[in-house]
């Protein structure tokens, strides 16, 4: 990675949207995001990714067909997932919905794969929680397999055999870009190494910094299983305002309630403003003026060794208006940033 080529994205997870304090249906949600896609595109960011959910107030259970329509509505700006739930996919559909998706974007389809940190899924598709991690590793053998060979032949404990496949449309040669999503595990950063893929930081939470032990051990693995380097990106949550007082309100006050039925369902801490303070100033929420979010990503970039940084800028019913200022912000006047401080800081080194 060079200062130039650091890429910086959008991450959303089809999280419905307010108008002037109206709730936005979730139709109008779905339209709310290929509209703001097109916006991302024209304000000279890299990625545009959605996620894959199944929870009220979440509106992208159907990520390809979401990401098919914007990319009717783009020409550059490259797609993907911000985690799709492998566990509970089919990887032979998976396959076909990317393969079209590429196919339809001009090769500008990739894939963030996870196990769910949001179990919704596993019921709603008929799958056990007992077999979480089984699911994963046979599912990924699969798919990479599909992407990698031309024909396949396979056999697991959770689907039917298949015998001499051969996948229409075709991918292209080797597949698209396809990253493991870790949210803390080491597991999961060695499987990435194993199958030579990049690696995605799910960092939600504290210090990024505590993830260095993380790439450190991605690396080493890289190296020792004879794979060639791989990118490092991270995801993070934020909001971009003109101001570093107006962000910090405008977060906080979409940010709370969300930390707080949170807290109720999995024991998280409930939020306090000085724990949001903190993970402000020193942890996982990147949340200010330009100049403020772009020093931090900067930083983060340098420690992490990153590629790539994707914000999660939606949050559950945070103004279209307060949408769309971080993205025209983040794309126009955060991205030149943090290019510029990474220059500067290589030229030093």
């Amino acid at each position: 990675m060079t200062p130039l080529t650091f890429e910086i994205g959008l991450n959303s997870f089809g999280e419905v949207a307010t108008d002037d304090g109206r709730t936005l249906s979730d139709a109008e949600t779905v339209r709310l995001l290929v509209e703001e896609a097109a916006l991302a595109e024209s304000s000279g960011l890299d990625v545009f990714s959605v996620g894959e959910h199944y929870r009220p107030g979440h509106v992208d259970s159907a990520t390809p067909v979401l990401l098919s329509a914007i990319a009717a509505v783009t020409e550059r700006i490259r797609l993907g997932t911000s985690v799709t739930v492998l566990s509970t996919n089919d990887p032979v559909r998976l396959y076909h919905d990317f393969a079209t998706l590429d196919a339809v974007s001009n090769g500008r389809a990739q894939l963030v794969l996870g196990r769910a940190s949001a179990t919704e899924s596993f019921p709603l598709f008929g799958y056990e929680l007992a077999d979480y991690e089984e699911l994963f590793e046979e599912k990924l053998e699969l798919f990479m397999r599909l992407q990698r060979e031309e024909t396949v032949s396979w056999s697991g404990a959770f689907r039917g055999s298949l015998v001499d496949q051969r996948l229409r449309p075709r991918m292209r040669p080797g597949g698209i870009p396809t990253w493991i999503g870790v949210g803390g595990s080491p597991h999961s950063v060695l499987r990435a190494a194993r199958y030579g893929l990049p690696l995605m930081l799910a960092v939600i939470g504290g210090r990024p910094q505590r993830f260095v032990g993380h790439v450190d051990l991605y690396h080493r693995a890289l190296r020792e299983s004879g794979q060639e380097a791989q990118p490092v990106g991270q995801h993070s949550l934020g909001l971009v305002a003109d101001t570093d007082e107006e962000a910090v309100e405008t977060w906080w006050r979409y940010w709370k309630p969300v930390v707080a039925r949170a807290a109720e369902e999995r024991g998280f801490y409930q939020p306090t403003r000085e724990r949001y303070l903190a993970e402000i100033d020193h942890g996982a929420l990147f949340v200010g003026s330009p100049e403020t979010v772009a020093r931090k990503i900067a930083t983060t970039a340098r420690d992490l060794r990153l590629s790539r940084f994707d914000l999660k800028y939606d949050i559950l019913h945070l103004p279209r208006r307060a949408r769309a200022r971080t993205i025209e912000l983040l794309g126009r006047e955060v991205a030149p940033r943090v290019r510029e401080l990474l220059t500067k800081e290589s030229t030093h080194v």
